[in-house]
């Protein structure tokens, strides 16, 4: 993902060419002055639990791990 800096005094008047940018991909660190303040990220890549479904966890997720696990041999 492509990361860019605006200053928050520039932030409105370039708005929606923003936002058409975040909507491709793009990744916006608002700045005052030096200091990054904020974030702009497009929402599907951040939201939890947006795609409910796409994973899964196994039941023994947190059972422990064979012997041969932490040996080397399996």
């Amino acid at each position: 993902m492509l990361t860019k800096q605006i200053d928050v005094k520039e932030v409105q008047t370039r708005l929606q060419e923003l936002l058409a940018q975040i909507a491709l991909g793009e990744e916006w660190i608002l700045t005052d002055g030096n200091k990054p303040i904020a974030r702009l990220v497009p929402i599907a890549s951040r939201v939890a639990g947006l795609h409910a479904g796409a994973t899964w966890t196994s039941f023994d997720f947190d059972d422990p791990l064979a012997d041969e696990f932490w040996m080397g041999s399996a």
